[in-house]
């Protein structure tokens, strides 16, 4: 499901996209994306195995991160509009800590005639402390 887009002509560099807070990161979510993904490191399921490797408590997967913040791409424009997707990881996501996803329009452009938004993404705990940012270029619907 998409939000209602403004124009592109009325879509401005510095505009915020709808954002996506998340609930408090559980335990029970870091174990269905282990099965969910394949990604079986016991880092983000056994806190004993996880205070061994000198963290205090296990920790979401990079992926995961990367997976709610594309929910924010998705929810404003479809899955097929996004051109191009990075991210790069700034921080670990600790268990209970409440994510908050957002994007803001960096750029408007053509490419071959397509028009083309560029936007920042990043997502960030409660505190503000960002731990993940990101790229994306999606072509307009």
């Amino acid at each position: 499901m998409t939000h209602s887009l403004a124009s592109y002509d009325a879509l401005t560099v510095g505009d915020a996209i709808p954002s996506l807070t998340l609930p408090p990161l559980s335990r029970l979510t870091l174990a269905l994306y282990c099965g969910a993904s394949g990604d079986h490191n016991p880092i983000h399921v056994d806190s004993d195995f996880a205070r061994s490797a000198g963290m205090p408590d296990v920790f979401a997967h990079g992926m995961l991160s990367m997976a709610w913040l594309a929910r924010v791409l998705t929810q404003w424009v479809p899955q097929s509009a996004i051109r191009d997707y990075s991210v790069r990881f700034a921080a670990i996501t600790q268990v209970a800590e409440v994510i908050t996803c957002a994007g803001t329009v960096t750029e408007k452009f053509e490419v071959n005639g397509e028009r083309r938004v560029r936007l920042q993404l990043t997502t960030a705990n409660a505190e503000g402390q960002v731990k993940l940012t990101g790229d994306a270029v999606v072509a307009w619907p």
